[in-house]
């Protein structure tokens, strides 16, 4: 799902950080007023599950991955506004020392894994787990069918994005000046393969997380759940 430097125009790729700058302001803010000193550590832990999960990287064509993110699973453990910081951190991270996402698309990046996957997925658990105990298999259901939605609703957010590139950017001529692939291709290709494949490792993983913290640490999934 990373969108490398090249595929979208310069009007969309300053529109996304301008998006993320707000996010990114009332997040930090959050955080330093909500985030407990037991939970810094698992901020840092957060940002380095989702960025190792997402280096295995399948490649799709129409010039993206597909892979899981961990952004829901973070927002479960630390809140949404958290979550959304480390997965920032991630992919900031991976675009600067590993090329893997462009340096142009970090805003667009963001806005589909750190922003839209978090806070669909957080609120989706939230509404699907109710007042269910900590250690209800309730909770494991959620988990996994928020990750399953979360990652999916971002494989549309970025699909959309490539789709209306050539609609966008065109040259004299009529030809395409950055992502090739109108919605046509982008849409099927970009949630076929999430649909089908990754939305299901991303669920997996979450609920089987979740279920063993249950067990373990059930003390990490009451005090994820107070931060909003």
């Amino acid at each position: 799902m990373h969108i490398p430097d090249g595929y979208l125009g310069p009007g969309t790729c300053g529109l996304f950080y301008l998006a993320m700058l707000p996010i990114w302001t009332v997040a930090s803010r959050i955080v330093k007023k909500t985030l407990n000193s037991r939970q810094v550590p698992l901020l840092a832990i957060g940002a380095a599950f989702s960025f190792v999960i997402m280096m295995f990287n399948v490649p799709i064509p129409g010039g993206t991955t597909g892979h899981a993110v961990g952004a829901v699973l973070a927002a479960i453990l630390l809140g949404p506004w958290a979550a959304c910081i480390a997965v920032t951190v991630a992919l900031v991270i991976q675009a600067l020392l590993f090329g893997d996402g462009g340096i142009t698309a970090i805003g667009a990046n963001c806005f589909n894994m750190a922003f839209v996957e978090v806070f669909t997925g957080y609120y989706l658990y939230r509404f699907i787990s109710g007042s269910s105990l900590v250690t209800s298999g309730r909770r494991v259901i959620a988990a996994g069918v928020a990750g399953y939605v979360g990652i999916n609703i971002a494989a549309l957010s970025a699909a959309f994005m490539f789709g209306i590139q050539p609609l966008l950017y065109k040259s004299a001529g009529g030809q395409a000046l950055y992502c090739p692939y109108g919605l046509n291709v982008a849409l099927p290709v970009m949630l076929g393969e999430h649909l089908l494949v990754f939305g299901w490792v991303e669920a997996i993983v979450t609920a089987l997380v979740i279920k063993y913290l249950q067990k373990h640490s059930p003390e990490l999934l009451a005090e994820g759940r107070k931060i909003q």
